[in-house]
């Protein structure tokens, strides 16, 4: 397990099990005796609904994003040419590109039960742009692991300006050493991490007591619509009960009335012989 498949993992789950399975992945960490990487992976931060939404893309589209960083590279290369021709009609291009990616990132937001707001849209269509101008951007956009979106002002990299999660960054080289860290920076970075877990288990808390709010309101819907088919049952069963006893009495008085036909029918015919009778005696006379 590497830091780069547990991003990879969680950056493709919908951002509410985010917390629950970055802990559980650096828990195993810890458990494999790797507190480096689970260090690494408790500092992962829990996606923005644009960067989400970004990720999204990333992983339902990836010939249409490889499209769109292709002519990324092609806007770089007629920058360094100072070809204005050729800038104006890729920045055409660019433009309608990042509009209908950022109209598909929509669709799949939205068949995700995520629908985007137009906020979210925005920076999703900036995140794409950012994508244009800053290889580094690209690379993580390509890859679908952005934890915030990203803005930039003006294009190329002499004059990039990316805007992670709000705080502005200039182009770094990929290649340049880093300095050590103090022990003072080290606590910072401590506390960083601290206070970033700490927002994102308030985050995860705020989910599960919407999740289970919107849980309670189900079963009680539930409830009520049982206790109304029950309701419903018992008139039925009612008024079954009701039609069972008055099939009774009238089966009852069908087989009286039956009898009582028959009777009739047998006086009716003596009544009828005797009649005859009595007119062949008078005819006799």
């Amino acid at each position: 397990m590497t830091i780069d498949d547990v991003a990879g993992e969680l950056y493709g789950l919908d951002p509410s099990d985010f917390v629950a399975t970055r802990t559980e992945r650096a828990a195993q960490a810890r458990e494999d005796g790797d507190r480096e990487l689970a260090a690494a992976i408790g500092a992962l931060r829990k996606p923005t609904v644009a960067a989400w939404t970004v990720n999204l893309l990333a992983r339902h589209a990836p010939k249409e994003i490889a499209a769109l960083l292709d002519l990324g590279d092609a806007l770089r290369s007629a920058q360094r040419q100072l070809s204005g021709d050729k800038l104006r009609a890729l920045g055409a291009q660019r433009q309608q590109v990042v509009n209908a990616m950022t109209k598909r990132a929509g669709e799949l937001a939205a068949e995700h039960d995520r629908p985007a707001s137009e906020q979210a849209l925005r920076e999703v269509g900036q995140t794409l742009t950012a994508a244009l101008a800053d290889p580094d951007v690209a690379d993580q956009v390509r890859a679908g692991v952005l934890p915030a979106t990203v803005t930039y002002d003006g294009f190329g990299p002499a004059g990039l300006v990316a805007i992670t999660g709000g705080k502005a960054k200039a182009p770094t080289k990929r290649a340049s050493a880093r300095p050590k860290k103090s022990a003072e920076d080290a606590e910072a970075a401590r506390r960083a991490e601290a206070k970033q877990e700490l927002d994102d288990a308030e985050s995860g808390l705020a989910e599960a007591k919407s999740a289970r709010e919107e849980a309670e309101k189900a079963a009680a819907q539930a409830k009520s619509e049982l206790d109304e088919v029950e309701q419903r049952i018992e008139q039925l069963r009612a008024d079954l009960e009701h039609a069972e006893q008055q099939r009774h009495f009238l089966r009852t008085a069908e087989h009286r009335a039956r009898g009582e036909s028959t009777a009739a029918k047998t006086q009716f015919d003596r009544m009828q012989r005797w009649v005859e009778r009595a007119r062949a005696r008078l005819d006799e006379d």
